[in-house]
């Protein structure tokens, strides 16, 4: 343990030799009582860098910086010391705890039985173990400070009223705990709820893509949502929040001159976006392999596909080629009406997908189906193989 005292006489002695080299004759009292006269203030910082430094390896400089910038001061150990049997005791190890106090060195300074045990207990009270806290606070140190009453619970609430169980609502506060100390969250919560959004909604929200209540501007993007004719009471409008929220405008721009490039209009590209906000989710380079295959190697219209864009969902290799190599026997015998859409059968379910056009040929099914199954060991080879 750290000797305060002996640290004082050594910074002494080296204080004094500065000053013999400075004065031929210094003056023993006056040196002794400027010192601490002029450090007296400093005593309980200089012990808390020091204390950091001892206990937890901090270099001097950083334990300085963290010291001033946090104002943590205290002259004996006994504070601290109190602080890190508390959480010792609560399941914390000592390199978690350089960790948390690194983060919030304040911590040493606090009465844990008032500061965080009250959050340790509510916590505790939901079903939340202690390793589940340990989580908590090693991801998001800054949970502690946080109050209970007006950070803390009103968060714990909102989320537990969309997810509408406590088992959930930990599982989601352990995989991003800075749930509590955010302000946006509770606040970006009642934009929606306010803009019309449905529970359910934003519960899909909070399971799928938690980074949405973090936005500044999300009341804006809402409203640009409304603008474009989404429904807020409808499922749809989550997945094109989620889209408008997860990519970057660059990239957004860049995946509408992906789809221009395929001859689509700024219109098509809405009305695609309108019909499966997913399409916009779409990677660049899965764009141009769909649309590659589609316009290149089949000889189809390009803007088929913007009147049906979940045809971007479907695996390539494993539904949209072998697929497709039934589709085209079909219309080189004539066996597919004209005006039969060219998309539906890519997005439709398997089964229905054998029985629409395979079984109900019967004298080609055989035929159809051997060519079908081909293709997918095909792709399921090449998935293998990794040649995918």
């Amino acid at each position: 343990m750290f000797n305060f005292n002996s640290w004082r006489q050594k910074t002494l002695i080296y204080y004094l030799k500065g000053l013999t080299l400075q004065s031929p004759n210094p003056n023993p009292l006056s040196i002794s009582l400027h010192f601490f006269c002029t450090n007296t203030s400093d005593d309980s910082t200089s012990f808390a860098s020091s204390y950091l430094i001892n206990n937890f390896g901090f270099s001097p400089k950083s334990a300085s910086k963290l010291c001033s910038t946090y104002n943590v001061t205290f002259k004996t150990a006994q504070k601290p010391d109190s602080v890190l049997n508390f959480f010792r005791n609560n399941g914390f190890s000592d390199t978690q705890l350089r960790h948390i106090i690194a983060k919030s060195p304040w911590l040493l300074s606090c009465n844990p039985s008032k500061r965080v045990l009250p959050k340790f207990e509510f916590l505790l009270s939901k079903g939340a173990s202690k390793s589940d806290i340990v989580n908590m606070v090693i991801k998001n140190p800054a949970v502690l400070s946080a109050s209970l009453e007006n950070r803390i619970v009103p968060a714990y609430e909102f989320v537990y009223r969309f997810l509408q169980s406590d088992k959930e609502t930990i599982a989601m506060l352990n995989y991003n705990p800075t749930i509590f100390g955010s302000a946006y969250v509770v606040h970006n919560i009642k934009v929606l709820i306010e803009s019309g959004v449905t529970d359910s909604n934003i519960a899909r929200s909070l399971r799928t893509w938690i980074k949405l209540f973090y936005r500044t501007d999300l009341h804006e993007l809402v409203e640009e949502l409304k603008g474009l004719g989404f429904d807020p009471s409808r499922s749809i409008f989550a997945i094109a929040l989620i889209a408008k929220t997860s990519i970057t405008k660059t990239l957004w721009k860049e995946k509408v001159d992906a789809f221009k490039k395929w001859g689509w209009s700024n219109e098509d590209i809405l009305k695609a976006f309108r019909k499966q906000p997913h399409c916009m989710l779409t990677s660049i380079d899965k764009i141009n392999l769909v649309m590659s295959y589609w316009v290149n190697q089949l000889g189809w219209d390009a803007l088929a596909v913007a009147k049906t864009p979940r045809v971007f969902g479907a695996s390539l290799e494993q539904r949209i080629i072998p697929r497709a190599s039934v589709l085209q026997y079909l219309l080189k015998k004539g066996l597919l009406k004209k005006e039969a859409s060219l998309t539906s059968p890519f997005v439709v379910k398997e089964k229905i997908f054998l029985d629409m056009y395979i079984n109900r040929f019967k004298e080609e099914s055989s035929y159809l189906l051997r060519l079908y199954e081909e293709k997918l060991n095909l792709a399921q080879t090449k998935e293998k193989t990794g040649t995918i």
